[in-house]
């Protein structure tokens, strides 16, 4: 099935507004499109919208965008130079109590938000795709990733895309060890770094 002819943000917007490809869609506040300028350097993809992000409609606007921001702002990146999106759109949870808890979305789902994805690479021309954990890697590279053995090396592709695969920033919120904690946060910055690095180098 062709993409639709969708060749701006904002009619992407519109389009992910009514999308009805997979079944998360019905329990999912609103969709959350990527956000950030057109085109833009670098790509950040993370998994998903989490509670926060859903009720709001903007990605990375939670814990992890916290952690997030940070992290880009030590790196030596800007995030309003950035495009901030997700691999799945809407946000898939379990209820708990009055608690809507993260649930992993399945193959199926990332497969079917993938069309999205790839209109947002289309539009935003990035030169970097920063895959933030398993889920954003399973889908850039449209199989199953060990992250470990790629994480913060610039990877290019066979159509000539250049991606960094490093770990999602809620996985630093789950870490209650805080030497821990610290030690692979700075992990995180520099590869991080890599990202900014390659940009300098390009420009």
């Amino acid at each position: 099935m062709a993409k639709p002819a969708i060749k701006s943000l904002k009619a992407l917007r519109q389009a992910e507004a009514a999308c009805t490809r997979c079944p998360l869609y019905r329990d999912a506040t609103q969709v959350v499109p990527g956000e950030g300028p057109a085109p833009a350097q670098v790509m950040f993809v993370g998994e998903q919208p989490g509670n926060d992000e859903d009720l709001k409609g903007r990605p990375f606007v939670g814990p992890a965008g916290r952690v997030l921001d940070r992290a880009i702002a030590e790196a030596g990146l800007d995030r309003t130079d950035l495009f901030v999106t997700n691999a799945v759109k809407h946000f898939k949870f379990e209820p708990r109590g009055k608690r809507r808890l993260h649930k992993r979305p399945n193959t199926y789902e990332i497969e079917r938000c993938r069309w999205w994805l790839d209109l947002e690479r289309t539009i935003v021309k990035p030169d970097v795709i920063v895959a933030l954990g398993a889920t954003a890697a399973r889908s850039l590279f449209d199989r199953t990733i060990v992250s470990s053995k790629m994480r913060g090396e610039i990877v290019v592709r066979e159509d000539g895309s250049r991606l960094l695969v490093t770990i999602h920033p809620s996985y630093l919120l789950r870490i209650e060890d805080e030497q821990a904690k610290a030690a692979e946060y700075r992990r995180f910055v520099e590869d991080l770094r890599t990202c900014a690095r390659h940009l300098q180098v390009a420009a």
